[in-house]
């Protein structure tokens, strides 16, 4: 979702979503009025993609090593981080947490991956 604000003098004085993805009538009941999960995700990103950051050296040149470094964000965020929210009470052999990437969560793997396990995996080519 997309939030645009109307702005008088400077200060905001309205909003209003607009949905970019998804199904405009269902996403919103999901995900309410609000663009919390949208901006969690924009700053997640951009904090592990230095390419991304706001006023920065640091800046792709080309766009194919732009795609690359998403491509490399989202699949170390997804399958070698643990995200709290996904965590899960355990409370047995002294732990209380089972911790849980996103990839776990969707049942693609059974643990958290460690980058040199991701660097190692060859993917598959897609024929399209």
């Amino acid at each position: 979702m997309q939030v645009v604000k109307q702005r008088e003098n400077g200060r905001v004085v309205g909003t209003q979503t607009r949905v970019i993805y998804g199904n405009k009538l269902l996403t919103p009941t999901l995900l309410g009025e609000h663009t919390a999960y949208v901006e969690r995700t924009n700053l997640t990103t951009r904090h592990m993609n230095g390419r991304l950051v706001r006023k920065t050296l640091g800046f792709s040149k080309k766009r194919e090593m732009l795609e690359a470094a998403c491509i490399w964000e989202d699949v170390v965020y997804n399958f070698a981080r643990h995200v709290k929210t996904l965590r899960l009470e355990v409370n047995q052999d002294g732990r209380r947490w089972r911790y849980r990437s996103p990839a776990m969560a969707a049942a693609i793997t059974d643990h958290i991956w460690s980058v040199q396990e991701l660097l190692a995996m060859v993917p598959v080519p897609v024929n399209s």
